[in-house]
């Protein structure tokens, strides 16, 4: 016969036998508590990782460890974790999945590495659970630039209206979501919002960071209205939302204890890295490049907030910078005339001009051209010269501004025949889609954009098409179809696979009349695409 003995029961006999032997106590674990973290005296760096002391330690050897002394700020976030992690289905599976992709963990500490310290500091200073610091992990793998589907951006994806809300300024010139100093100062205001409004439960305040307030608000609501529990575990939420917290808690658990997963946190240093230098005034990024010794993508790198060649006229004027080189920064900027940190050119008003047009040709606002020109209106006459700010290098320098990113988007080769098309007032991606029979996901992709995105005249953007598949090869017919009721011109074209725009043009059609039910519309129809 087997005998089986669980892992509990086998640790219990083990127990019983080292205090018959008189060997060493049973090790527990000695964890955060109100005042201060913990150590022993003479404790090594491993067992101080571990947290791990003996059971019978006198109080006079436990002396309080000062978490900003260690060498790994992984471990500085590791000593100071809090969260209970229930070993439930959604959270094994997110860990396991962590688990195995050591190498996706690595590029998020490299991407980490600048900006993580301020993140730990800042939660710190506002006694906020430093699990938090692992959230943009789950948001954006720590990718200052990244964009969802639903027009959420930057390390901490916010959407254009919370970013509003909490007071990131969004603009031609720069966008706060994407910069890491005010998106973080939101983010951290946003959840602590959260948490004083929902029930003071941090993971009901991380998972309405995922899908709002109001759901989360409503879910605890009628759960209270039932007499039932109001924690995360307990509300009846959407599914994305279900599995979010879990992950969150499953990165929690792999930092807690990486050596049961055979995972290793890539080393990140406990010091400051960047800090926050003012330039007093727009500059541009090529020329503060420059005085502060760095190429002009290692300082976007840092300030990914700024879309353009230059940071906005109306601020922030202040850069993000590596700490070594802050200092001699200032002191090359101090000796700096304020006109020698942007580049003019003068420019003749011709016929056809507008401020518009002019502002988009040189890659600039219509309110920077009226400021500098001192222009109370939009009227400008021919001949009339007017300074344009201007970039210090070739749009290329700055790899990545908002038009370079997008640039390399649209060079990505997706087939063997590209089409570059110019936005014309009233276009929409999914008009443009249909006439050029491509897929509105595949547009979107093809020039960095998302599927919501507005459009704006004069807006280039690029399509691709198979060479057996180019829009040339196309087999027309002209195809008489009959309106029936509940017909609409969105449906009719999406059936058809050709446009609004069109049905309207060949049949000539009032948009603001409905079409009637036997109404004779003539389509000319891709038979190759139906």
């Amino acid at each position: 016969m087997h005998l089986k003995i669980s892992a509990v029961m086998l640790v219990a006999l083990l127990s019983g036998c080292v205090s018959t032997t008189g060997s060493a106590p049973e090790k527990t674990q000695v964890t955060k508590n109100s005042a201060a973290l913990t150590q022993v005296k003479g404790a090594s760096a491993e067992q101080i990782a571990n947290r791990l002391w003996y059971a019978d330690t006198a109080p006079e050897q436990l002396v309080p460890l000062d978490a900003t002394e260690l060498e790994d700020l992984w471990q500085r976030i590791q000593l100071q974790l809090t969260f209970n992690v229930p070993q439930t289905r959604p959270i094994v599976e997110q860990r396991n999945f962590f688990s195995q992709h050591q190498s996706y963990l690595d590029r998020v500490a490299n991407r980490a590495q600048p900006f993580l310290y301020y993140i730990v500091q800042e939660l710190e200073k506002r006694n906020m659970p430093l699990e938090l610091a692992l959230l943009p992990i789950v948001e954006s793998a720590f990718d200052p630039f990244a964009y969802s589907h639903a027009r959420a951006s930057g390390m901490w994806q916010f959407m254009p209206a919370t970013g509003t809300r909490f007071g990131l300024k969004q603009n031609f010139w720069y966008d706060g979501r994407r910069d890491v100093i005010e998106s973080t100062r939101a983010a951290l205001d946003y959840l602590q919002y959260l948490y004083n409004t929902l029930e003071h439960d941090w993971l009901n305040a991380i998972a309405a960071y995922n899908a709002g307030e109001g759901r989360i608000g409503r879910a605890i609501r009628a759960n209270k209205q039932r007499r039932l529990p109001t924690d995360f575990w307990s509300l009846d939420l959407p599914a994305e939302t279900t599995a979010y917290v879990p992950k969150l808690l499953a990165l929690v658990d792999i930092l807690k204890r990486p050596d049961d997963f055979d995972i290793v946190w890539k080393f990140i240093a406990n010091e400051p890295k960047i800090t926050v230098v003012a330039t007093g005034g727009q500059i541009d990024l090529a020329i503060a490049a420059e005085l502060a010794g760095l190429s002009v993508a290692e300082l976007q790198a840092l300030n990914p907030g700024f879309n353009q060649w230059a940071t906005d006229p109306d601020g922030p004027h202040q850069l993000v910078l590596p700490l070594a080189k802050a200092d001699n920064f200032s002191l090359q900027l101090a000796k700096t005339a304020s006109e020698d940190r942007l580049q003019w050119q003068r420019y003749t008003v011709v016929s056809g001009d507008t401020l518009g047009k002019i502002a988009r040709q040189h890659k600039t606002t219509v309110d920077a051209i009226s400021r500098l020109n001192n222009l109370t209106g939009n009227t400008i006459r021919l001949g009339q010269h007017l300074l344009i700010p201007m970039s210090a290098r070739a749009a290329d320098s700055y790899q990545l501004s908002q038009q370079n990113r997008i640039a390399k988007a649209q060079s990505r080769t997706a087939g063997s025949v590209r089409t570059d098309y110019i936005v014309k007032s009233g276009d929409t991606l999914w008009d443009i889609s249909r006439a050029h029979k491509v897929t509105v996901a595949d547009l979107a992709k093809w020039n960095g954009m998302v599927q919501r995105d507005p459009l704006k005249p004069g807006q280039k953007l690029v399509l691709w098409h198979d060479s057996q598949s180019s829009p040339s090869t196309a087999v027309t017919r002209t195809v008489n179809y009959k309106v029936r009721k509940g017909d609409s011109l969105a449906r009719i074209a999406q059936r058809f696979s050709v446009s609004v725009a069109e049905i309207v043009k060949w049949n000539n059609i009032n948009t603001e009349r409905y079409l009637q039910p036997g109404q004779q519309l003539k389509l000319i129809v891709d038979v190759t695409q139906v």
